[in-house]
């Protein structure tokens, strides 16, 4: 097949690369540029250029073309913009949901049709896997469940999974890193990239504040509704925070913010066993089939409501308007609407939606 890799300077996807070389498909690789160059000007250095310098290593020692694809104002319009708005009115966004959703397999794919050339697949190094069943597109869980990342594809269409390509998606960490010393790829031994993909070594606190700004607001104690401190701003924190609040006589936690007063509500009773924290309100509901299930009711689904391993059997109750209730068989005390809650019938994601709040 004609395939075009995208790769972004990291070992996972340097290995897909190779592997798909040894296959002996026709390969050209891209490294697509959302790197915000103002922002990291002002806050820090410039990590893009060395994730280049890596896939340019790679690329060359395949003998492998590498294509540089400049995205910015794409990604400023649709993820940047997304995920300031979202804290401005209280939620926890989630952009790398939303860049793969929008950038990887959207305008990316927009670009590559604007040109001559076309291309069969395009791959990338995620830790997940697509299977094809009477020309109807299935995603996968990564045989590996802790680096398992279909979480951050759960809004991708049958039309963006069709051309998509995850070669790694049946090898384990451990595996895709012995390959890749085996292979001598230069990328072997360097480091995961942590945080959101377009921050890199900036610090997201540091990048909101640049943004936002800082307002000060009263830290009110649930409660007693009494005042027991000030803060920067309710921007900069997500429900069930603990570090960074800054008082004594703890351990205290987020339960609540109030946007339109710039109020932080926290509480040292986060873990009471009255506060279950087992349900809640998903909106914006997105089936990766393109099909809403008929019933009105799911009880054999899992619901994961972040990235990760851990994982709820809950209860899928369909509401009007693309919502639902949903019960989860335990509980979860990192629930913050904006958040993902996203679906799976055992190893098969369904889709996700848009957590709302607690009920």
């Amino acid at each position: 097949m004609k395939i075009a890799m995208l790769l972004s300077g990291g070992v996972d996807s340097s290995v897909a690369l190779s592997l798909l070389k040894k296959e002996g498909h026709i390969l050209e690789a891209f490294y697509i540029k959302i790197w915000l160059e103002d922002e990291l000007s002002y806050l820090g250095n410039c990590p893009w250029q060395e994730d280049i310098s890596y896939a340019q290593k790679v690329c060359k020692d395949l003998n492998v073309t590498l294509n540089i694809i400049p995205l910015q104002k794409e990604y400023w319009d649709l993820i940047v913009s997304y995920t300031l708005d979202q804290i401005k009115q209280g939620y926890t966004p989630s952009p790398d949901i939303m860049c793969n959703s929008q950038i990887k397999f959207g305008c990316f794919y927009d670009t590559l049709n604007k040109t001559n050339k076309s291309f069969d697949k395009i791959a990338t190094g995620h830790y997940a896997r697509c299977d094809s069943i009477n020309g109807h597109y299935v995603l996968k869980k990564s045989i590996d469940t802790i680096k398992d990342q279909t979480y951050f594809l759960s809004r991708l269409t049958q039309e963006q999974l069709s051309r998509a390509l995850f070669p790694i998606g049946h090898m384990t960490k451990t595996q895709v890193r012995a390959y890749a010393k085996k292979e001598n790829l230069a990328t072997y031994n360097r480091k995961d990239s942590q945080g959101i993909c377009f921050l890199g070594k900036i610090k997201f606190h540091d990048f909101i504040k640049h943004h936002i700004g800082v307002h000060s607001g009263p830290l009110i104690e649930l409660e007693t509704q009494k005042q027991v401190g000030t803060h920067e701003g309710f921007w900069f924190y997500t429900i069930g925070q603990r570090k960074g609040i800054g008082l004594s006589g703890g351990p205290w936690y987020v339960v609540a913010k109030e946007p339109k007063s710039n109020t932080v509500f926290i509480s040292k009773k986060y873990f009471s066993p009255e506060k279950k924290r087992d349900r809640f309100f998903v909106n914006n509901l997105f089936w990766i089939s393109g099909e809403t299930p008929e019933d009105k009711i799911l009880e054999t689904l899992n619901v994961k409501v972040r990235h990760g391993e851990q994982s709820y059997a809950c209860k899928f109750i369909k509401q009007e308007n693309k919502s639902a209730q949903v019960i989860l068989d335990g509980c979860d005390q990192g629930l913050a609407p904006g958040q993902f809650a996203v679906f799976y019938k055992k190893d098969i994601c369904l889709g996700s939606g848009v957590i709302a709040n607690e009920f």
